[in-house]
This record gives C-alpha cells, structure tokens and sequence, in this order.
C-alpha cells in the first residue's frame, strides 16, 4: 500500500502491481481466443505507463490526431483509427500515423478513400456500422440512441459494400459485461452479418469491463471462440479502454476549507470534479473514498465534497465520516 501522506496533493497515483493485475487479465483473453485486444486511448492515455503496457498490448485505438502521433511516438506501433468525422487539414496526419482508419459514415469514405489509395502505404478501411440496439443506459454515452450521428444503421449500408472496405467497427457498449455482448452481437449477425463473406476484419469495439470482479471471462472467451468459428476469415478486434486502468490507483487530494450553507456543510477541495474526474458529473459517478461511509450516516459528521473550479455544480455528495 502507498503512503498517501508522501505523495504531493493534487496527484493521480497508479499502483503498478494493479495495472499489471489487469494487463495479465486481458493478455489471457487475448491468448486464449485468439482475438487482437488493443488499448483505448479515449478512457486512457497515461504515456508513462506504455512501456509496461507493451509487455502485454501492442496495439492501441486513436480518435484524434494527437493520439495517432501518441500511438506511434510512446506505444511503439501505428493506431487503430477512428473518428466520427475528418477534415482536409488533419486527414494526412492520420495517414502517417495509423494502420487502420475506420470511417463514419460512406460519405467521408469516398470523400477520403483517394488519399488512402495516394499514400501507397498499406491501411485497411472500415466503417462504423449502428445496429439500432442499445443496453447503455445514460443517454450521454448511448452510441444507438434515436437519432444517433454514429455509424451507418442497416437500412442504409445495402448489400454491398464500396470497394476499399475491408472491415466494419462497431462500438455498442460502455462498461458492460459478457452478456451485453452476445445480445449485441446477436442484432449484428442477424442486421449485418451478409457483409462478413466481404471483409477482413472485425472490430468490437469498447466498454467490455472485463477486469471488473463480476464480470464472466469464461463467457466472454466462450462467446468469442463461437463467433471466430462461425468467420474463422475475419480477425477480430476488441478495444477495451476502461478496462486496462480499472481499480488501479487513486486521486489524492487535500480538503482546504469547509464552507456552510443552510446547513449543507460542503470540503472544498483543491482538485475539480468538472476538469480532474469529469466522468463522476457525466455519467453520474460517485467516487469512493478511502476512510468514508459511501452514503450518509445518521448522527456521524457528514460532507459533500467541493470542487476548484467556479461551475457552480461543481460538486458530488454527501459523504460520512467517524
């Protein structure tokens, strides 16, 4: 266990021996279905901890050019890309930095299967497919919400698809389990499964939490092995991002005032829960905290926790204390 009290406050602190709890976890997966299992830069991108990450993941996913250069400049390798759209300025440096490149929608294919073909280098093109079926709840983090902007629903891919397309993304779950996966792939075989003869590969996508306690691994490498003996062509693709840094460190932070009002007691706090855990407001989240009752307890001192900044929901509560 870290002594917190020599660490500088504000710190995020990542405890390598549970990083590598996870990395083991999901190197197994990987070994055992033979799927490709790469690392998602959006949930995280702590640079510093790529070369023990390389011991195990060699691969990782870019939405954006600085994480495409990231991918190539501290993972060692070129990035799995994918963005909801491109643009003319940005587009050659994707080229530079990515073996893959998936795109959105059919239209930004042709607007940029050109350049592709130009570069004379190797990249494999895909696109983003929507099945129309969801098991997130927040609407905030819902890829196929009504009206959603994210891939190309069935009704509009055809029977078909555009020379150049060697694989399709999908991207349905955000901190799911096993079995959200198999409903949701159950929908995709069942919408999209006439295109799988036409491609080489199939990504995932993310929010598969496999290295939360509760989640079935044994599902999971079951469901996987099915589906690769069912398209023992296609080369299948997980991008798990959450998963990699689940559980493994700690935001330490200093209480620096306590501010009454109306009787609500608020710590105010020299870390934001808007610019340092932004996630806890989005989602919701509440945080744990070492030492403290998760909910109010009758009769004990009782806080909420304060943050930094001027937003004025910048706050999370309450908390109890002994």
């Amino acid at each position: 266990m870290i002594d917190l009290t020599q660490i500088p406050s504000p710190c995020y602190v990542m405890e390598e021996s549970l990083l590598r709890r996870n990395l083991a976890l999901i190197r197994s997966v990987q070994d055992r279905t033979g799927v490709s299992i790469i690392l998602a830069f959006k949930a995280f991108a702590l640079w510093k901890s790529f070369p023990i990450i390389r011991e195990y993941i060699v691969h990782s996913t870019a939405s954006s050019v600085a994480e495409a250069q990231l991918a190539y400049e501290e993972m060692g390798s070129l990035a799995h890309t994918y963005a909801p759209s491109y643009t003319d300025e940005e587009f050659p440096t994707f080229l530079r930095y990515s073996s893959h490149i998936t795109f959105n929608s059919l239209s930004q294919f042709e607007r940029f299967h050109p350049q592709v073909k130009a570069s004379g280098r190797d990249i494999r093109c895909g696109v983003r497919i929507n099945p129309g079926f969801s098991v997130v709840e927040t609407d905030l983090y819902n890829p196929s919400a009504p009206g959603s902007r994210l891939g190309v629903t069935a009704d509009r891919i055809g029977l078909h698809l555009p020379e150049g397309i060697s694989g399709l993304h999908l991207h349905n779950l955000c901190e799911n389990n096993s079995y959200d996966l198999e409903r949701t792939l159950e929908v995709v075989e069942m919408k999209f499964g006439h295109l799988f003869s036409q491609i080489e590969w199939l990504n995932l996508g993310g929010g598969h939490l496999m290295t939360h306690r509760d989640y079935d691994i044994d599902h999971l490498v079951n469901l996987l092995k099915g589906l690769k003996e069912r398209y023992p062509h296609l080369e299948i693709i997980m991008e798990p991002g959450s998963a990699f840094a689940w559980e493994t460190g700690v935001l330490v932070a200093t209480v620096t005032d306590i501010v009454e009002n109306q009787g609500v007691e608020t710590a105010m706090l020299n870390v934001s829960f808007a610019c340092h855990m932004p996630d806890c407001l989005e989602m919701p989240y509440k945080p744990r905290i070492r030492g403290a009752y998760q909910e109010p307890v009758a009769g004990k001192p009782t806080y909420r926790m304060g943050g930094n900044s001027c937003l004025s929901g910048d706050f999370m509560g309450d908390w109890s204390f002994d």
